[in-house]
């Protein structure tokens, strides 16, 4: 990459950061749950904010973070109770949760209805909707669940499309208060990993080895998944780049040599777009990667080919997730993949979370329901259940967590009755485990949308294997 090219990326930068907000660049961690969306806490309370600048929606938010579970339960009731509610997600399980949150309300207040309907936009449109949506003096849509933390820092945050409502107890459970606690309010936190089919002899022992000459992973586009352009964006974080390093020096001096050119061709345009002390290793990967992976249009064909036996030596970076619905039958077996991060001796990157968000829209029609849904969601087992049958997907709230895995013990999904291990790679290590020992890289909203345009404008010169093999 020229050296010219990097600078003029960085010019700009220097000039559009003129109007950005002036806040850390870098993730942090406190708490597993801090973690969770890499946000900082600052002390300066919400309640300090001047009354003359919050919306009627900022009003009964600030509110509402001041209520237990029941007392919203009962504002939403006497807001909703005859109507509809209308919802918006990536995530079609939010029209699983609502009846189920219905069902709640009615336990409280036998004679309450409400009538329901849920959104699932295609293609990424659920930004474009929102916003059209945000034009009206009264919205369509009470609140949404949404991912892509960039974007929505960007396009939903900024603008002020979108408003966060933080739970009392979710804030509690956490160690935190709504008034201290600064950050999008997160659902769960999904991880994609690398994966790789054993009915060969090559094994991937090493990140890098995923990047490796000849080596093409199966991996959704990334203008077909904004998230996985995420993944990229945060690898250049000083901590993920250190992982990236770390496990470069872990490498034999064979497998050195071939990475090495290719570090030291991208070491000017790291200096140039700012990055710290082991961004050329990161752009060395990135660089790698988007010219050698094999783009897919979804998760699911590339689980569904790497467990059969055929796909001798293939791999890829999927929803762990996907591995639930794998049926063993001739030619396809759990048994045919690892996950590489799960291996004695693994080094490096174990592959990447991100987060499903949840939101109030600015000009909610049922903001005081759209808050009790919210809250039901994140703060109880049976509100998270439609996302917690899901291995490798996490709430959040620390004590919603631990009753999830107590009903569904993920951590021995691959076990049979005995207590005998027939499929190691379903026994979810656990969020923790990921974090800390499988290193998973963690989407920061802010980090993300502070190098969309400079790294992202770097990644998108880079030629695709996709395209290059035409």
């Amino acid at each position: 990459m020229k050296k010219g090219i990097a600078s003029l990326l960085v010019a700009s930068m220097l000039v559009m950061s003129l109007g950005a907000c002036g806040k850390k660049a870098e993730p942090t961690e406190s708490s597993a749950q801090d973690a969770a969306t890499n946000t900082e806490v600052e002390t300066e309370a919400k309640a300090e904010e001047p009354q003359g600048e919050l919306s009627e929606v900022d009003k009964i938010i600030l509110e509402a973070e001041g209520m237990s579970m029941e007392e919203l339960a009962k504002k939403a009731i006497e807001e909703s109770n005859g109507k509809t509610f209308y919802g918006v997600g990536n995530s079609s399980r939010g029209k699983t949760a609502l009846p189920l949150f219905i069902e709640y309300l009615q336990s409280i207040d036998p004679s309450y209805s409400m009538e329901y309907e849920w959104q699932q936009p295609k293609n990424n449109k659920i930004f474009e909707q929102l916003s059209a949506d945000s034009l009206k003096d009264q919205g369509t849509f009470a609140m949404t669940l949404i991912q892509d933390g960039n974007q929505i820092e960007s396009k939903m945050v900024q603008t002020g499309i979108l408003k966060t409502f933080i739970p009392k107890e979710w804030a509690e459970a956490n160690g935190t208060s709504a008034a201290e606690y600064n950050g999008f309010l997160p659902l769960q936190t999904l991880n994609k990993v690398f994966m790789y089919n054993t009915t060969g002899d090559v094994r991937f022992t090493n990140c890098w080895d995923f990047v490796a000459k000849d080596v093409h992973p199966l991996f959704m586009d990334i203008d077909s998944e904004i998230v996985g352009k995420n993944f990229l964006y945060m690898l250049t974080a000083d901590k993920y780049a250190t992982y990236l390093k770390d496990a470069y020096d872990a490498l034999p001096e064979d497998k050195k040599a071939y990475f090495q050119p290719v570090i030291e061709e991208v070491k000017t345009d790291a200096e140039d777009l700012g990055l710290g002390e082991n961004g050329a290793y990161a752009l060395a990967w990135i660089k790698l990667w988007v010219e050698n992976y094999n783009a897919q249009t979804d998760d699911g064909p590339i689980c569904n080919t790497l467990v059969t036996d055929s796909a001798t030596d293939q791999s890829g970076l999927l929803v762990y997730s996907k591995l639930r619905s794998v049926e063993e039958s001739a030619g396809v077996s759990l048994n045919n993949i690892n996950v590489a991060a799960y291996n004695d001796g693994y080094k490096g990157i174990g592959g990447y979370g991100y987060c499903h968000y949840l939101f109030v829209t600015d000009n909610s029609p049922l903001p005081w329901t759209a808050c009790a849904f919210i809250a039901y969601m994140t703060c109880t087992e049976d509100g998270f259940s439609a996302w917690g049958k899901d291995m490798g997907g996490y709430s959040s709230n620390p004590e919603v967590a631990k009753a999830i895995e107590a009903t569904y013990q993920h951590s021995k999904g691959g076990m049979n009755e005995a207590g005998e291990v027939v499929f190691d790679c379903k026994n979810d290590r656990g969020y923790d485990w990921w974090v800390n020992e499988g290193q998973l890289v963690l989407e920061d909203p802010e980090y993300c949308s502070s190098v969309a345009f400079t790294v992202g404008s770097w990644i998108e010169m880079l030629t695709k294997y996709s395209d290059a093999a035409k």
